[in-house]
């Protein structure tokens, strides 16, 4: 069974809280499960808690859940770009799997409500994936 450790940010919870139920839901069909659940202030601080996840012995891969929604500047794409970009990082550091769950930049509340189902299963099931073809 792949145990999984989900990072999800308070920050847009209204999309993000749907985003997590969901999740937990596709982990529980897929077989796999939850074993820890943090939630930081924002898709900013996910990378953080990922690590400190991703260093738990009873922690196979990292599903990171959020929502960056387009304002006035260019916050959400410095955001999205540097978030993915450490998540990447860690992962090849830390030899597990960390998926992103993170819809944006770019998008408006009403298409990331739109895309809740789709980032959720897809996070899961990536991280589960990965898991098992990395052998863990």
């Amino acid at each position: 069974m792949v145990r999984l450790g989900v990072v999800a940010s308070e920050f847009n919870f209204e999309v993000v809280s749907a985003m997590l139920e969901f999740a937990r839901r596709h982990a529980e069909f897929l077989g796999a499960q939850i074993v820890a659940e943090v939630l930081v202030p924002g898709v900013f601080e996910i990378p953080l808690a990922a690590k400190i996840l991703l260093e738990r012995d009873d922690v196979d891969a990292v599903v990171t859940l959020g929502a960056v929604i387009e304002g006035e500047t260019g916050h959400d794409e410095v955001v999205m770009q540097q978030t993915a970009r450490k998540l990447m990082d860690l992962s090849v550091e830390k030899k597990k799997p960390v998926s992103l769950g993170i819809s944006g930049p770019g998008m408006t509340r009403l298409q990331a409500l739109e895309r809740v189902n789709d980032y959720a299963r897809r996070a899961v099931e990536a991280a589960v994936k990965m898991a098992k073809r990395c052998g863990r």
